[in-house]
């Protein structure tokens, strides 16, 4: 839709209304400030809960791995055959062995429930990108040192260089029962996975020691597989589950955790149609303040007729001075909702600081902070569907004002 010099210096003058239209120009304020609130805060949601989901999938799967192989009974004791046989499977980009318990760890008097995690040394050098302190190097066979989440460590009091005890309660028999066996480990390093389940209980130790503390000789729990693609895990591995059948599980990160990620999804659609509706709300004053404009100038749509100007000049008139609001608040709400996000951690930090309540509690959400990650693709329909819903409202009124008939209106004048 081209403007001409006339229809455009027409519609910036009707974009702007005179003293005696005060009111109308504060219902296209009022238009544009909800445009600009609305698509700022789809995109602030949006991008927040595409990251809290990406986050929470980048950490368990950069821990756990894409899936993982467990035989019934939680002893895989002929693990070396199926090992080779996992990492020969197409579309499998690594497999490793891995033992996880859940246990006890006591120090100071203080006891907390733990996981112990028996990894290879690869495994281990790839959890030193979440140190924090001491060194991962540490971690040798036989050495007797572990490693342990940060909010573990500040759970028990203990820092790096400290030993830790950890009780396994399946001991060793005696003639007097069971009695649980209780090692002494130094903490070698503390790290931080940015998981609040995962910082608060890991405790992670070679693969040897783990099988020394459990006792399970030289068999394993599972084994962990990361694939070439995350999405197309169960695919990749369906020729493992049918070899495997009635001697091990093959269980993939979205069975593990998908009551996880289906909330997310379901409230991620919620979410979208819930502030969709702002958006809404937003074209609606669009709507009314194009109406009261029409109304308004009813004398001067007549006058403009009289003079020669089409049908056609008035409605691309006002299709344009509601379309430029519409657009406006788009534009505004893109670089509202950016700037929020590119501040949304020091923006929680002031608001905790200022109302002394805590909004982002790690135990709660998983994650120790904020999360965002931004959907080009997001952004672009998000942008399209306001633009689209404020040329949509534009045409009613503007239909209006090119169907003015000038002898009805200059015959009362």
């Amino acid at each position: 839709m081209i403007l001409t010099p006339f229809e455009w210096t027409i519609a910036k003058r009707y974009m702007m209304p005179g003293r005696g239209e005060a009111f109308i120009a504060l219902v296209a304020g009022i238009s544009l400030v909800a445009v600009m609130l609305g698509v700022a805060a789809l995109i602030i949601v949006m991008s927040v809960m595409n990251g809290f989901r990406a986050e929470l999938l980048d950490k368990i799967v950069g821990l756990n791995g894409h899936a993982i192989v467990q035989a019934y009974g939680g002893r895989l004791d002929n693990w070396e055959e199926v090992l080779q046989d996992v990492r020969e499977t197409p579309g499998v980009v690594s497999a490793s062995p891995l033992i996880e318990q859940p246990l006890l760890a006591s120090f100071n008097g203080r006891v907390e429930a733990i996981l112990v995690r028996g990894n290879t040394q690869a495994d281990i050098a790839q959890l030193g990108k979440k140190l924090v302190a001491g060194n991962m190097s540490e971690l040798t066979p036989g050495a007797g040192k572990v490693a342990i989440g940060a909010r573990l460590a500040e759970n028990i009091g203990a820092r790096v260089g400290d030993t830790i005890t950890v009780i396994n309660p399946a001991g060793r028999s005696t003639p007097f029962g069971t009695v649980p066996r209780q090692v002494g480990y130094e903490v070698a390093a503390l790290f931080e996975i940015g998981v609040f389940d995962y910082d608060q209980a890991f405790v992670v130790m070679p693969i040897a020691d783990a099988q020394t503390l459990l006792l399970t000789g030289d068999s394993i729990g599972m084994i962990e597989v990361k694939t070439v693609d995350a999405d197309q895990v169960g695919e990749i591995l369906e020729p493992v589950k049918q070899k495997l059948a009635g001697r091990a599980v093959v269980s993939d990160w979205k069975t593990i955790n998908a009551s996880l990620f289906e909330a997310l999804a379901v409230e991620r659609v919620a979410m979208f149609v819930v502030l969709s509706i702002i958006v809404l709300v937003a074209v609606f004053n669009i709507l009314s303040s194009l109406i009261m404009l029409v109304r308004a100038k009813t004398r001067d749509i007549a006058i403009m007729r009289t003079m020669g100007a089409t049908r056609r000049s008035l409605l691309k008139i006002f299709v344009t001075t509601g379309f430029v609001v519409g657009a406006l608040g788009t534009i505004a709400g893109l670089a509202l909702g950016f700037t929020f996000l590119f501040f949304r951690q020091s923006i929680v930090h002031a608001i905790q600081f200022v109302t002394g309540i805590e909004l982002w509690d790690p135990s709660i959400r998983f994650l120790s902070e904020l999360p965002s990650r931004t959907d080009p693709a997001e952004v672009v329909t998000i942008s399209i569907m306001a633009l689209v819903l404020s040329f949509l409202a534009t045409l009613y009124p503007a239909l209006k004002a090119a169907s003015t008939d000038p002898v009805q209106v200059l015959r009362y004048e």
